[in-house]
């Protein structure tokens, strides 16, 4: 397994009152592991889902998008959150979830996660965010965060995103705190600057993010900021902002998991990482332009050849 990614993927709910488009699927990390497998990237996910039929549909789903889903675990008696999502003329979304029972929450409980992790462990690549840790009990926290510390350990790559969720989180100083934990284990930060600055309580700039995610010890950042494009800093490299062509917004939806999933896959490739935003922009771009956080490939679609 050369990238790896844990988290949590959940029914969607799409429409407009009583009108729904029908049963989808979606979550964060789920729309970033599938534009990194359409790139033509060696990639797992690794989740809970329940032993229903609709389950098998997902997993069935997910394997035809090039998903390596060997260690999508099935819990005996929970099933896949539920997510519903209206989006506004301006292409604003709002969310409705029904996740507290989810399979995925207790991942980190069930025998196979064993196997899983010792698969993970030796990945080049992992990727999780904040929705991934806010999701578990405390134990499960912090074995995820044990996991990514051994993936670095062993040579390996860690990419964070502190897509913060107010709601999925105990207090705010808690997402603080397991978020700095993640900064710290993590070589590769994919914060969105409205989220740190929501998290936090704070007014920090875009440039003020960056620096503090290195001075937790993150080797490379890239902070999203939404229309004004993304500010990228290093180790090596002082704050800088990379703008991104602007475009009509249809849907807001999964733009940020298009960017992370744009730019993994291309710094997996070998890419600079200026390169790798605009390989991030360039997708996040796509699919704002079309309905639902993650688009049908088209013709259109930004993916390598």
């Amino acid at each position: 397994m050369k990238i790896a990614i844990i988290g949590e993927a959940m029914f969607e709910f799409r429409g407009q009152g009583a009108a729904s488009t029908g049963l989808q699927y979606g979550g964060d990390t789920l729309n970033t592991a599938i534009h990194i497998a359409r790139s033509g990237c060696d990639i797992g996910y690794v989740t809970a889902v329940g032993k229903d039929k609709l389950s098998d549909a997902l997993i069935d789903a997910w394997d035809s998008e090039g998903l390596d889903t060997s260690h999508v675990l099935r819990h005996p008696d929970r099933y896949p959150g539920i997510y519903a999502i209206h989006v506004d003329p301006a292409g604003e979304r709002s969310f409705l979830y029904w996740r507290d029972q989810s399979a995925a929450r207790a991942m980190f409980d069930l025998p196979d996660m064993a196997a899983a992790c010792s698969a993970v462990a030796t990945a080049d690549l992992l990727y999780f965010s904040h929705i991934s840790l806010a999701i578990l009990p405390p134990s499960g926290r912090a074995r995820l965060i044990a996991l990514a510390e051994t993936v670095r350990s062993r040579g390996g790559l860690v990419a964070y995103d502190s897509n913060f969720r107010a709601r999925l989180w105990e207090s705010r100083a808690a997402a603080r705190s397991w978020s700095d934990r993640a900064v710290a284990a993590s070589a590769i930060g994919l914060p969105t600057a409205d989220d740190e600055r929501a998290m936090h309580g704070t007014s920090e700039s875009d440039v003020e993010v960056a620096a503090r995610w290195l001075g937790l010890g993150c080797a490379e950042v890239a902070v999203k900021c939404g229309p004004t494009g993304c500010v990228l800093a290093s180790a090596d490299h002082s704050p800088e902002r990379h703008a991104c062509t602007p475009m009509d917004m249809v849907d807001s939806s999964g733009a940020g998991d298009a960017f992370n999933g744009g730019y993994l896959a291309a710094r997996a490739k070998g890419a600079s990482f200026e390169t790798a935003a605009k390989c991030g922009h360039d997708l996040a771009l796509w699919v704002i332009s079309r309905r639902g956080a993650l688009p049908r490939r088209d013709d259109e679609a930004p993916y390598p050849a």
